[in-house]
Order: C-alpha cells, then sequence, then structure tokens
C-alpha cells in the first residue's frame, strides 16, 4: 500500500512540475511582453529555460534534502534521455532535418559542457561554488551566441513561428507566475520525497532513481514537444529542442545547485557520464552529413538506451 502512495505521489509531482513550468513560462513571457521586453530576449532567456524548470526545481530541492545522487543523476540522466530516448521516438515517427549552426556549433558545445560536469565532478568528487560559478558564465556566454545567432536571423534551438494570440490580462498573467511557480516548488519537494522514499523501499539507490523514474518524469516537456511537433510534422525543431534544453540542464540547473549548496558527485556516475558524452556524440556522428536525422539513427539511438537501462538494471 505504502509502495503505491508513493508512486501516486511522485505522479502527481510530475504533473505539479510540467503544468506549473508551463503556466509559470506564459505568464512570466506575457508580463515580459507586456514591459516592452523583446521577443527575442524573452525566447533566449525565460522560454528557452522554461523545459529545464522542472529539472531545475527538482535538483535543487534534492541537494538542499542531502540527495546529492537525485540532482546528478536526474541533469544526466535527463539529458541521455533526451537524445537517445526522446530524439529516438522522434526521427522513427518522422526523419528531422537539423539546422547546420545546430552541428556545428550546438552538439559540439553540448558534448564539451558534458565533458566539463564529468571532470569536475570526478576530480573532487563534488560540483562546489567555484564550478557552479564556472558554469553559470559559460550559461551566460551560450545565452549571448544564442543573441548573435538571433541576430543574424538563424532560428533558435526549438524555435517555432509565434501564432497570434489575444492579449491576456495583467490579472491572469500574475495569477499563471504565482500558481505555477508554488506547483513547481510543491511539485519538486513531493516528486523528490516520493523518489527518495521509492529507492528506500526497493532498496535501489538514488542514483539509479535519478537517473531513470526522476529523469523520465523531469523531461515530459521535452517528450511532450517532441513527440507533438514530428505527429505535426514541424518536426524540425526537435533536435535543436533537445540541444537546448540539454545545455541548460548542464549550464543552468547544475550550475544553480552548486551556487546554492555544493553537490556531492558519485564515483559510480562517471559511467552515466561518459554515456551521457557518447549520446551527444553519436546524435552529432548521426547527423553530421546529411544535417537530418533518419529513421535509422533514431532506431540506433532507441538501441542504445535500451543497452543502456539493461546496464542500469542489472
Amino acid at each position: 500500500m505504502e509502495v503505491v502512495m508513493q508512486v501516486v505521489l511522485l505522479a502527481v509531482g510530475f504533473v505539479l512540475l510540467v503544468k506549473g513550468a508551463d503556466w509559470f513560462v506564459e505568464g512570466a513571457s506575457k508580463v515580459a511582453e507586456k514591459f516592452g521586453i523583446p521577443q527575442l530576449v524573452i525566447g533566449l532567456t525565460i522560454v528557452a529555460m522554461g523545459t529545464s524548470l522542472p529539472e531545475a526545481a527538482v535538483s535543487v530541492s534534492a541537494a538542499l534534502k542531502g540527495s546529492a545522487e537525485i540532482t546528478i543523476g536526474n541533469v544526466v540522466g535527463s539529458n541521455i534521455m533526451n537524445i537517445l530516448l526522446i530524439l529516438g521516438i522522434t526521427a522513427a515517427i518522422k526523419p528531422v532535418a537539423v539546422q547546420k549552426s545546430t552541428v556545428r556549433y550546438e552538439i559540439p558545445f553540448v558534448i564539451l559542457v558534458s565533458a566539463l560536469l564529468m571532470g569536475i565532478g570526478y576530480m573532487d568528487h563534488t560540483v562546489g561554488r567555484t564550478d557552479g560559478m564556472i558554469l553559470w558564465a559559460l550559461m551566460i556566454f551560450y545565452l549571448g551566441y544564442l543573441l548573435v545567432m538571433a541576430k543574424k536571423g538563424a532560428p533558435l534551438p526549438g524555435e517555432e513561428e509565434a501564432e497570434a494570440e489575444k492579449p491576456m490580462p495583467v490579472w491572469k498573467m500574475l495569477v499563471l507566475i504565482v500558481l505555477g511557480g508554488g506547483m513547481i516548488v510543491v511539485g519538486s519537494d513531493v516528486a523528490v520525497d516520493a523518489a527518495t522514499e521509492l529507492a528506500r523501499i526497493f532498496g535501489m539507490s538514488e542514483r539509479l532513481i535519478g537517473l531513470t523514474i526522476v529523469a523520465f518524469g523531469t523531461s515530459l516537456p521535452e517528450l511532450v514537444t517532441s513527440v507533438t511537433a514530428a505527429i505535426k510534422g514541424k518536426a524540425d525543431i526537435a533536435v535543436g529542442n533537445i540541444v537546448g534544453s540539454n545545455i541548460f540542464n548542464i549550464l543552468f540547473v547544475v550550475g544553480t545547485s552548486a551556487l546554492i549548496t555544493p553537490v556531492a558527485y558519485a564515483a559510480d556516475f562517471l559511467v552515466d557520464s561518459v554515456v551521457c558524452i557518447a549520446a551527444a556524440v553519436l546524435l552529432w556522428l548521426c547527423v553530421f552529413s546529411k544535417k537530418r536525422l533518419g529513421r535509422l539513427g533514431g532506431l540506433l539511438m532507441l538501441v542504445s538506451y535500451g543497452g543502456y537501462f539493461v546496464y542500469l538494471m542489472r
């Protein structure tokens, strides 16, 4: 009975996280727009970080509660899942075209920051405040790169054509921000507590829970966005969306968590970090020559994730 209750609480936590992030981003974007902040800046900050909000909330909450393995496992697991599982499913539904800038700069950059996270974590088994500052500095650099690309007219990672919308009343914007923010905080708290309790009940490590269940829950926004885009025939945004999300997961989520409180990096995460880097390299190799991720590449990613999942469950 306790297991069922914890699973229900975990599901409730994920629903609060995903919907809360959606409402918070919508409300914050509208307020920024109301105050005359350019759409470009809104897209680069609030919207771009939006899909990483669940990871951020869970990781910070887990770090503050001393469940560091959930913090790192959530980010590394989400990044592996984003590429191998979500892009694998998306490409299997419909081949995905990839922007030249994504192949040339963004995928190599996600490989670089993934390797950096592994390096700073494995060096002294802690991602400390200095490391957090380095990650934040790189995030500001990445935002600067996106700003330059956007001014050149290149599409941003995950960018879609905006549809005409009716003006939203200010009270509704504020309600969305407050309600969304509250749901994110409560959802992350509930999800971390339930995940920790499930790990205790089943005798599983927090690392495994973070890499699988928690990673899947916090990757739901990316999954929904990418698969929906593929079904609607707009799959071209999928790769940019995933790569951008992976970069933010490392620089914004881990960076913020480390600035708030030093995060322990267990030796066991070395293999997972190598898989995370390998997943990004595999994506780069699949799209390098043809600038598209075909069904064969998608199936290769799904098989790779299957192999990694078997390794985790051994």
